[in-house]
């Protein structure tokens, strides 16, 4: 038996489709256990490139079944679209994709609420996509939530949803002043739309943990990045889900323990998307330069990418958080012929040096960050296939940040491609144990 984890290092968009995807081959399950269809996994199979929102990044391998998790929220119209798409360029999807009913749904108020609160907040906007995840949550944690099984019972979620929509209704005129709208015949819409995933739904946990029993590779697929989880990323400017290891317990069904190896997935510099600290962001020409460079725009919103250089501190500190075993280095490429590259080291403020990553958003906010400088490389390296072949300063760059991180580099990404990946220094020639 097996089970790995892929999570994100940073704020998201490190590049996990394409390490799901590399992995997925010798995976009997993929199951994504957090967030909604704000996330975007990108896959480069030759000429053809596919996104993925909510099907997790195993979809395009012959006898690997996908679950999505009961930690998700599910826009029904949403994953519809996306089967109905890979469904046209010849995926088997309805062979391959399971969805736990323990998940919950997201409607068209939630979207409608979404971007009624973001407006109210004006400067202080958090930046979400828009798409209803956080008013989703919110409601499962109020236990005001409709979960995907319930739709199994038509009379049950009729009734549910009216009594929610008069709440929903309420809220929106009182708290807003404004109406909600699509909601007169959203009970006979959106259990035409779950008609057809009635034979998809299951109990994922179950599912899961009879796999794990019976020796099956499991492979649990993080989306977003650890620095927009709930609880261990800068809060407020994060996400409604637990987008680290730790949460893949509660997102799937299948105890902690049954964990035996996470991984992590970072770019050879650091970018986010949406409001929120960024100590190491780049402003001017030099930030431009780099999101041209790694055409950093955004998956899902196609919003541009903040970009800085790599930060070892906030690295460091989702490495501990995630108890990683290993790292995958994505984006190498994008760095060649960028002269001299800096790596910030530590934090300083009132007059002292953090190294360790501060909770405090007020901190973040007023630090300067301390770089150590490396020098760069010129070669195009998107051809490279082993580490002994890298430029000498870009194995000294990969040195520098493996020792900082004090976790190996697994894998080493120079471009888009699923061969486009090779081997780390240290890194062990199977991720499966």
């Amino acid at each position: 038996m097996s089970s790995s984890a892929v999570v994100g290092l940073q704020w998201g968009d490190e590049g996990k489709g394409k390490v799901i995807d590399s992995l997925a081959s010798e995976a009997d399950f993929v199951v994504r256990y957090a967030g909604g269809n704000n996330a975007g996994h990108t896959v480069i199979v030759g000429d053809e490139k596919y996104v993925l929102h909510l099907i997790p990044g195993g979809i395009l391998h012959a006898g690997t079944i996908n679950l999505i998790g009961r930690g998700l929220v599910v826009d029904l119209a949403a994953l519809l679209e996306e089967m109905d798409g890979l469904i046209a360029r010849g995926v088997p999807v309805d062979e391959r994709l399971r969805i736990d009913g323990r998940a919950h749904v997201i409607f068209p108020y939630h979207r409608q609420l979404d971007g009624m609160a973001e407006a109210k907040l004006g400067e202080g906007k958090i930046g979400t996509t828009g798409r209803g995840i956080g008013p989703a949550y919110a409601d499962k944690v109020a236990r005001n939530g409709i979960r995907v099984a319930d739709l199994l019972q038509p009379e049950y979620f009729a009734t549910r949803l009216k009594a929610v929509l008069a709440e929903k209704s309420a809220l929106a005129e009182k708290v807003y002043g404004q109406s909600l709208r699509d909601c007169d015949d959203l009970v006979e819409r959106a259990l035409e739309m779950a008609k057809r995933l009635f034979p998809l739904i299951v109990d994922g946990g179950a599912m899961i943990r009879a796999g794990y029993r019976d020796g099956k590779r499991v492979l649990f697929e993080g989306a977003q990045g650890t620095m927009l989880d709930l609880d261990s990323g800068t809060f407020p400017f994060v996400t409604s889900s637990w987008t680290g290891v730790a949460g893949i317990a509660g997102g799937t069904g299948v105890s902690p323990r049954s964990l035996d190896r996470a991984l992590a997935v970072t770019k050879a510099y650091t970018t986010r998307v949406g409001e929120g600290p960024f100590p190491s962001e780049l402003h001017g020409e030099v930030g431009e330069r780099l999101r041209a460079a790694g055409n950093e725009y955004g998956a899902t919103t196609g919003r541009p990418r903040r970009c800085g250089w790599f930060d070892v501190v906030l690295g460091r500190y989702s490495c501990e958080v995630n108890g990683l075993d290993g790292i995958f280095l994505t984006n190498l490429d994008v760095l060649s012929g960028f002269g001299d590259l800096q790596v910030v080291t530590g934090y300083r403020h009132a007059g002292h040096v953090l190294t360790d990553f501060p909770g405090e958003n007020s901190v973040l906010e007023e630090l300067e960050v301390v770089t150590e400088i490396l020098p760069g490389w010129d070669e195009d390296i998107t051809a490279v296939r082993s580490f002994e072949d890298l430029p000498p300063n870009c194995q000294n760059y990969v040195d520098f940040l493996e020792q900082q991180m004090g976790v190996p580099f697994e894998r080493i990404s120079v471009g888009p491609g699923r061969d486009q990946i090779f081997v780390g220094k240290n890194g062990s020639e199977s991720l499966w144990q």
